[in-house]
């Protein structure tokens, strides 16, 4: 059916409700379902036409979400379990990884969502955060983000995957059937952003959520609909447009390509700076700076989360998203990958400011040596003027 999309076998009568469940929102939210697969295979692939006449598809991989109390877990967990199939090993007899299924193209939106069809709300995982994902694993929730979800109908938290080696932290959004479509909207904008700019997307939902018919005043919806993007990013509708254009990593990477220009454009203003030029290299360094005349300084731009600390302070989950087959401390970066840290504060503030520190002044991985700490707080130590951190830096050469 679709290009490189595996299939399973699945039980029909387990997972009919939740098929039920996803076409019935659409349905209701005035949508026209155009094909829905068999619920006997998973993940589901749904194509329909929005009452505005936009068509759109999803790949759903869906599971049921329970509330089962389970002995030496949390009295107050709710999960669902991501599986398909019979277990499966790989060459080393350890569980296989399976990808799940992504549209090169762009126009299938892919899901990862716990349903519960009883409660009438789902769960929805960062796709991208769990791929490829190991099957026979458990995804937990706390009934409060249950019952904030039925009360609010719309919801988005933290969740800190912890383990021996602390995994990234993940933005999870939560809503009601009837806000099923602004989760299929969401889900295609969000692809690929960090946690704290998937949070922030998730609370401002006139940035993702479907405009208003046509026929209700059209041109003053068009301008709703495009106003609070140019006020968020401050950047020219055509500056925008360009932008998403030219990245080679489009969508994945708007939001963090946006720090980005705002960084360069913020350092290009700064007195002493005489070179600023964005790279685009998978896995290296974001900004190459020269300070003064000097050589060249490489900077890494990290976004910081959503939720400052009880202190105040902004919080970076400084890791990468994934890690190299054997060795979890991959996904820890070392102090000698780039010159300077620079944090972006746009998901706690909504503005564009930066702040700079030396990789060095950070704190070492407990666990890996050689390697930085994920959990950082921006605090003291790092400086809003970047001028002395690049003088810091020089000295280090």
């Amino acid at each position: 059916m679709i290009l490189g999309l595996r299939r399973y076998r699945v039980s029909r009568a387990g997972r009919e409700p939740l098929l039920k469940f996803m076409l019935d929102s659409l349905r209701e939210a005035g949508c026209r379902i155009l094909f829905a697969s068999d619920a006997s295979e998973a993940p589901f692939v749904i194509t329909f036409e929005t009452r505005g006449g936009e068509r759109l598809g999803i790949v759903a991989y869906a599971f049921t979400a329970t509330r089962t109390p389970t002995r030496n877990r949390p009295a107050d967990e709710r999960s669902f379990q991501i599986k398909y199939g019979s277990r499966e090993l790989d060459d080393d007899g350890r569980p296989a990884l399976h990808e799940l299924w992504q549209d090169p193209l762009g126009l299938f939106t892919t899901l990862l969502i716990g349903i519960d069809p009883e409660g009438g709300f789902f769960v929805a995982a960062d796709p991208e955060m769990h791929n490829p994902t190991k099957f026979y694993i458990r995804f937990e929730f706390k009934d409060r983000h249950a019952e904030a979800i039925q009360r609010e109908g719309w919801h988005a938290w933290e969740r800190d995957r912890s383990g021996p080696l602390a995994e990234p932290i993940e933005t999870v959004v939560g809503g009601t059937k009837d806000h099923f479509l602004d989760l299929v909207r969401f889900e295609r904008a969000a692809k690929g952003l960090p946690p704290g700019d998937r949070q922030l997307l998730a609370e401002r939902r006139e940035l993702f959520a479907e405009a208003a018919p046509a026929d209700e005043k059209a041109a003053e919806a068009d301008v709703a609909a495009l106003h609070p993007l140019v006020e968020e990013f401050q950047l020219a509708p055509g500056q925008i447009l360009e932008l998403i254009a030219s990245a080679r990593r489009l969508k994945m990477a708007v939001r963090g390509w946006v720090a980005e220009v705002k960084l360069q454009e913020a350092l290009a203003a700064t007195p002493g700076i005489t070179a600023c030029d964005r790279l685009d290299e998978e896995g290296g360094p974001d900004l190459r700076v020269s300070w003064r005349g000097g050589p060249p300084l490489t900077l890494e731009c990290k976004n910081v989360l959503r939720k400052p600390n009880a202190a105040g302070l902004a919080r970076i989950d400084f890791q990468r998203t994934r890690v190299s087959k054997g060795d979890p401390c991959s996904r820890y970066y070392a102090p000698d990958e780039f010159d300077i840290v620079a944090g972006c504060l746009h998901a706690v503030t909504e503005r564009w400011e930066f702040r700079y520190i030396l990789p060095a002044s950070l704190d070492g991985h407990a666990r890996c040596p050689g390697k930085l700490a994920s959990n950082v707080l921006v605090g003291g130590l790092w400086s809003a003027d970047p001028g002395p951190v690049f003088e810091a830096a020089y000295a280090k050469l």
